[in-house]
């Protein structure tokens, strides 16, 4: 994998916060390992199966059941109907399994920067909150279904999700705006800002579309907090001319916002305009990014904890008041 680019922020209001520290730089990285279940899936082969089968539940008690009913979509306690679809699941042509298999196996050869990038982030989360257990980490194959995958105790790498935006057969599965996350380097922001989703919960009484964009922004802010390194752009899983279009036309963006008053709607078709991902934000302009919600509560956070030196960032995350945290912002673009 590439190692992550220490860039410069180009722009007065970029991801980083302004002069703010909030983790020591001693601070000491976990150690991450992933379980590379991925691997020893390809120790099944047809003329074996039932044994092969026995062994991934022997020494994957956790995490085989998981992914033959999760993934597979079969009842973990039947073997024999698994030791039938398995073959065929590792060995389709149709969608370019086997294909895929081999190049996963190529791409991800090497996963220290993952494991490393990873242990960094986690240090930081249990930094800020010290009852954080670190997981454990999976490697495995999803058929293209699963680019992460979580329970209490573990988290999942779905790796054949990662594989670079122009791998062939993407084209089958996916639409073109989603490609450009489906890169290796893109594992650690995935997988940190999904863990946070996770872990830091929705305590707002409100369903408006401030109070979901202030959530979702406030997360996306702590993940470019823990990946400091990052442009904006990468945290966003944009592309760097679509973070400049928002930077450039941002005044005129939270105008319109402003004018159609939106911040105060509560109707789905406007909540998903948005937050959810998408070729574009139809609310706003077909050449506005998907997600353009989510990147405006990130920049009214940002605004709000510089103007607000005495707060923490796990006060910032704790605080359920949208409507208190934009006014004490300032937020003016």
């Amino acid at each position: 994998m590439k190692k992550y680019l220490f860039i410069a922020c180009l722009f007065a209001l970029c991801a980083c916060n302004k002069g703010r520290t909030y983790f020591p730089k001693d601070l000491e990285p976990e150690t991450v390992e992933f379980v590379r279940f991925d691997k020893a899936l390809l120790n099944v082969h047809e003329a074996t199966v039932a044994q092969d089968v026995k062994v991934l539940y022997d020494e994957y008690p956790e995490f085989m059941p998981l992914w033959v009913e999760d993934i597979l979509g079969i009842p973990s306690a039947d073997t024999l109907y698994l030791e039938q679809q398995l073959p065929l699941f590792l060995n389709d042509t149709m969608y370019g399994f086997k294909q895929t298999n081999a190049k996963e196996q190529e791409v991800f050869a090497d996963v220290k920067d993952l494991e490393q990038a990873l242990g960094k982030a986690f240090a930081r989360i249990g930094y800020l909150y010290p009852e954080t257990e670190l997981p454990t980490f999976y490697l495995f194959v999803s058929g293209f279904q699963t680019p992460i995958y979580f329970n209490d105790e573990l988290i999942g790498v779905g790796a054949d999700m990662y594989l670079g935006s122009h791998y062939e057969y993407y084209n089958r599965v996916v639409y073109e705006y989603q490609k450009q996350t489906m890169r290796k380097e893109c594992i650690p922001v995935d997988v940190v800002s999904a863990y946070l989703f996770r872990t830091i919960p929705y305590t707002s009484t409100k369903s408006r579309l401030l109070d979901q964009m202030m959530y979702r922004g406030k997360v996306m802010y702590l993940t470019a907090q823990i990946f400091d390194e990052l442009p904006g752009y990468e945290i966003m899983g944009w592309t760097k001319e679509q973070w400049n279009w928002c930077v450039k036309n941002e005044e005129a963006i939270w105008h319109l916002v402003m004018d159609k008053r939106d911040l105060f709607k509560t109707e789905s078709l406007v909540l998903t305009s948005y937050l959810n991902d998408g070729p574009f934000t139809s609310e706003v302009s077909q050449d506005a990014p998907g997600r353009l919600g989510i990147w405006l509560g990130w920049r009214i956070a940002e605004s709000y904890m510089a103007h607000n030196e005495a707060v923490s960032l796990q006060e910032l995350m704790a605080e359920p008041d949208a409507q208190k945290i934009l006014e004490e912002s300032y937020y003016k673009p």
